[in-house]
């Protein structure tokens, strides 16, 4: 057996490139392939498909994809790990055997189940399951396993644990395996993909192949990419996918706490990242729940305001609807994205977005977009809107809850039908970093703020106080983004900004500039907000947890960037004074030291 386990990704989120399963398996050398499909929103999409049809509840596109690479997999040994089976896991390991029948395949195919809970008042409530489950389908000799709501890492980690034999005080082991199933879980985001610093990549970004994690038994792993493909795998584009959806230090997991502040990054040659030194601790004894409701129904309609008095015209306009259809449920949101003495309609014109979001159909739908159209011959000069009137839509409101692990039924399915009861971990612990740290909106410095949960650590193991540079020191007026990257995410409510120093010496600057308080100053919005923040001195960033900032989540936001997607690009376009000696650029070419000098693309011929 060999004592490296190469495990590919070729799904982030449903609706993925659809290709990339044959490019995977087509590209290199492969011991799994994995596919997530999941996230809050896909389980409120999934939930309205079952309420259609019962028989449904799982990513359909999936099939499609097997169909045509089922028989290579089988034939190469790789074995295929998803969750695509959402919520009806039975039902897509069924799917599976009749499209193998149709085929003239023999395959064998495990499921996971026991993460659906029985929630009346709920569209759908699933339990974060670990990775068990999926490795006792593995040794029961399953070719696929299908899983519902497991974690994303446990796709990795579970054949991991099939392949090592790790038992549940492995923690360390299973801690690195858990930071390789979240590098990969994302696809290409690992490999270039939504990267701060795109235009330093050989290909510019355009067509970033899907990533692999060599593991190791002793939970260690390489992050590479079959050769050939776009895209790159540097440290920075490893930190910026670390970085991704996380909170504090500690990131929590049915089979581990994993801490994030003791991973460690190096170049291992062209397009290849080494992980190590990851530390584990013991689960907590909950399992987070992600639980799914129709929230009501909602509508929007967009009126261009054009040339003067915009304020006036906006003002207008909201008197209007108001007396139309009432306040309650009402939105309005002004996008100023008029320019003075434009020489073209769409460059003088800011955008009034309003939204309305009601329980009862009827008062959202027609009655609201067609009160906004009737204002067009009588409201304000040049009053046009974007779209013509429609019906309302129902949204879904995501809330986290948390179960005791025991009460769980986590039960993995085999190919022979036997059904695996998988035992909760015997020893568990409460949450690491205790309660979270409240906002403080003078803070100044991270080892001064209440809200720095984790002071700045120097090497000596004592606290050292990131201090504010001094006030004469020489600066230059630049966008913040010239020296730093940044990657944002959703999580429910909440939004994620993980921000990194492209040096040591930018870093021992960013740590004492960028406080809460400066955050605050640059994103206005989140001002009103809890705002945590955490340092990872290892990866020269800080992280912030922006509470509330997405309402009741991806579904029910009306919030123009409704996933945060693009709030860590928006701090980095902010103008700033920056250290007039610090220059913009990384430590090294991507693709670490070993990298091309001419641009070719890493593992292409020349």
């Amino acid at each position: 057996m060999s004592d490296v386990l190469r495990v590919g990704n070729a799904s982030g989120f449903y609706g993925d490139r659809f290709t990339a399963w044959r490019e995977m398996l087509d590209g290199g050398e492969l011991d799994v392939l994995t596919g997530d499909y999941l996230a809050e929103l896909t389980m409120l999409i999934l939930g309205r498909d079952r309420l259609r049809d019962p028989s449904l509840g799982y990513a359909k596109t999936f099939l499609r994809q097997l169909e045509g690479c089922l028989g290579t997999a089988l034939d190469r040994g790789v074995r295929i790990v998803t969750n695509a089976g959402g919520l009806n896991p039975a039902g897509l390991a069924a799917a599976i055997g009749s499209l193998a029948d149709r085929l003239g395949l023999t395959v064998r195919v495990g499921y996971v189940e026991g993460d659906a809970l029985a929630r009346p008042d709920a569209l759908t409530a699933n339990a974060y399951l670990g990775a068990y489950g999926i490795a006792a389908c593995l040794d029961g000799g399953a070719d696929v396993v299908v899983t519902g709501r497991v974690t994303d890492a446990s796709l990795v980690v579970g054949p991991a644990i099939a392949r090592f034999g790790w038992g549940r005080d492995d923690l360390d082991a299973l801690a690195g395996a858990t930071v390789a199933g979240h590098l990969v879980e994302c696809g290409a985001q690992v490999t270039g993909g939504n990267f701060s610093f795109f235009t330093e990549l050989p290909d510019g970004g355009r067509r970033p192949g899907f990533p692999v994690a060599e593991l190791h038994p002793d939970g260690s792993c390489v992050i590479t990419k079959h050769p050939g493909t776009g895209g790159a795998v540097t440290v920075e584009t490893v930190t910026a996918q670390l970085l991704y959806e996380i909170g504090g230090p500690a990131y929590l997991g049915p089979d581990v706490v994993t801490r994030l502040d003791t991973v460690e990054l190096g170049a291992d040659g062209p397009d290849r990242v080494r992980v190590s030194g990851v530390r584990g601790t013991s689960p907590p004894g909950t399992l987070k729940v992600g639980v799914n409701n129709l929230g009501g129904f909602r509508n929007s309609m967009t009126f261009v305001l054009c040339g003067l008095d915009i304020p006036a015209k906006a003002a207008l306009v909201r008197g209007q609807v108001e007396a139309a259809v009432g306040t309650e449920g009402l939105e309005f949101v002004l996008a100023r994205t008029d320019h003075a003495d434009a020489v073209d309609t769409e460059a003088a014109s800011a955008l009034l977005h309003v939204h309305l979001r009601d329980g009862d159909k009827a008062r959202a739908g027609r009655a609201f977009s067609a009160a906004a159209v009737e204002l067009a011959l009588a409201s304000y000069p040049g009053c046009t809107l974007t779209t013509l009137p429609g019906d309302a839509t129902p949204y879904g409101v995501f809330t986290a809850d948390a179960v005791p692990q025991d009460a769980v039924p986590h039960v993995a399915v085999l190919p022979s039908g036997e059904r695996v009861p998988i035992p909760p971990p015997a020893r568990t612990a409460g949450p690491p970093d205790g309660p979270a740290p409240a906002a403080s909106p003078d803070a100044t410095t991270p080892a001064a703020s209440p809200d720095a949960t984790t002071p700045a650590v120097d090497p000596t193991g004592g606290t050292t106080p990131a201090a504010e540079p001094p006030a004469d020191r020489p600066t230059r007026r630049a966008p913040l983004g010239e020296l730093v990257g940044a990657r944002s995410g959703d999580k429910g409510g909440d939004a994620n900004l993980g921000v990194w120093a492209r040096t040591d010496v930018t870093w021992s600057w960013l740590r004492g500039w960028l406080t809460t308080a400066r955050l605050r100053e640059l994103l206005p919005e989140t001002a009103p907000l809890t705002v945590e923040r955490y340092e990872l001195p290892n990866l020269r960033a800080v992280n912030f947890v922006v509470r509330g900032l997405l309402g009741q989540g991806v579904a029910a936001s009306t919030r123009f960037d409704p996933q945060a997607k693009a709030l860590g690009e928006l701090l980095r376009s902010r103008l700033v004074d920056l250290p007039a000696e610090l220059t913009p650029g990384p430590d090294s070419p991507p693709g670490g030291p070993d990298a091309p000098a001419d641009g070719a693309t890493p593992g292409e011929g020349r």
